[in-house]
């Protein structure tokens, strides 16, 4: 496990651009972390990283977002309105999981349980990068990130 200590959104930023360029097809990165504590400013690092240009909100309305124009498209979901796994499968979100079509960003992962066992590989022969984020002051983050199946 290792942990990061952001003292700025920008910094958030740029470790999730570093994570965007490292990114390789089947990615699945799940975000942990309250309301306001970064989870989407780091996925527009990651977009930045992958080379999308195109602007980042997080999909809470709208439950995924895709972005393309990258060197690998990035989906971007967002569970907080979903409370239960039969809710994800009714969604038709559960694909992200196990086949994105290039990297997926999960905010509220913990919504899917089936996320959390850090053993199970993505079908795209992927890894995930489980990532919590917390609040340790009004602009300084803990982020701490763990990584399986690769």
């Amino acid at each position: 496990m290792a942990t990061f200590i952001s003292h700025s959104p920008e910094e958030t930023s740029t470790l999730g651009e570093q994570w965007g360029r490292e990114a390789k097809p089947g990615w699945v990165i799940g975000l942990s972390g309250d309301l306001g504590a970064g989870k989407t400013q780091l996925v527009k690092g990651i977009a930045r990283g992958l080379g999308i240009a195109a602007r980042i909100q997080s999909p809470t309305f709208a439950l995924v977002n895709e972005h393309g124009g990258g060197r690998l498209p990035l989906a971007h979901l967002d569970l907080y309105r979903l409370e239960t796994s039969a809710q994800i499968m009714g969604a038709g979100l559960e694909d992200y999981f196990y086949k994105p079509p290039g990297v997926a960003v999960i905010e509220w992962c913990e919504r899917w349980p089936d996320f959390l066992p850090h053993n199970k590989r993505t079908e795209s022969g992927g890894f995930r990068r489980r990532v919590q984020i917390e609040q340790l002051g009004e602009t300084e983050r803990r982020i701490t990130y763990e990584d399986s199946g690769a």
